[in-house]
């Protein structure tokens, strides 16, 4: 039985409860995962999802900040979390599917402005919740599963609008793209989204700096669908809701789907 799957930072889901409503009406996925919800459990606005068929939920809350959840029509059960790198962040969780297949929803650290550890403690936090990632798939190498968010690097020179520019730029530095390719070939993931889209510039991310987004269209690919080889050739119907980010009072990011045959 196919399954559609989005994954969408919301930048607050209380204050964008409108939106997620509208992708899931319009959009009709049958799991949601959304990163950065803001809140804790007990305000998460879970009535009005489940009242459009969302009436499974796995999430991990934060007041202000962080959080991460599992929206789904489909049973799923939750299958824990792990707080990567110490931080005390609610910035990963997972939960199973009834075919058993797991997802997992992480929120990487976005790693603040200047990329030196020694002269920014957030970048040496993002390198090391990426390199716990690395060591956790190593040790237990993930089978049947399917790994979704905001993973905060463009890892590819065309999954931002200019490589050169961005070198120097925290998201697409090399000791990060680095870091994260050590964890995507710890537990042999594959991008599904460049398995089905394997040319051409692809973005995810316009930052509320720029004016005019849409005409200036300096955007990063920073939003992530990967997927175990044991079921990676089951994905497809990859796409980024580009039009998501002209919506009022819009998230920064856009949902990115793929679809699974299994």
């Amino acid at each position: 039985m196919p399954f559609t799957l989005a994954t969408w930072n919301i930048n607050s889901v209380r204050l964008r409860e409108g939106l997620v409503s509208r992708l899931l009406s319009s959009e009709l996925p049958d799991v949601l995962c959304l990163q950065e919800i803001k809140t804790p459990l007990d305000k998460f606005p879970t009535e009005g999802f489940a009242a459009l068929g969302y009436r499974y939920m796995v999430a991990r809350g934060q007041k202000g900040y962080n959080g991460v959840a599992i929206l789904s029509k489909l049973p799923l059960t939750d299958a824990g979390d792990r707080d990567y790198a110490a931080l005390g962040h609610a910035r990963h969780v997972a939960a199973r599917l009834e075919n058993g297949v797991t997802i997992h929803n992480f929120y990487v650290p976005a790693g603040g402005d200047i990329p030196d550890r020694a002269q920014n403690v957030k970048f040496g936090q993002k390198l090391d919740f990426i390199a716990e990632m690395r060591d956790v798939f190593h040790a237990d190498r993930p089978e049947k599963a399917i790994l979704v968010g905001d993973l905060n690097i463009a890892p590819r020179e065309d999954d931002v609008w200019n490589h050169k520019a961005l070198l120097k730029i925290v998201s697409h530095t090399p000791v990060e793209v680095e870091h994260l390719g050590a964890a995507q070939d710890a537990g042999k993931w594959v991008d599904i989204t460049r398995q089905d889209m394997p040319e051409g510039r692809l973005y995810s991310w316009w930052s509320y700096r720029s004016p005019d987004w849409n005409a200036a269209d300096k955007g990063r690919r920073l939003d992530h669908i990967w997927a175990t080889p044991d079921i990676s050739n089951a994905g497809h119907g990859s796409r980024i809701l580009r039009d998501a980010r002209g919506w009022e009072q819009p998230s920064d990011h856009v949902p990115v789907f793929a679809t699974f045959d299994l």
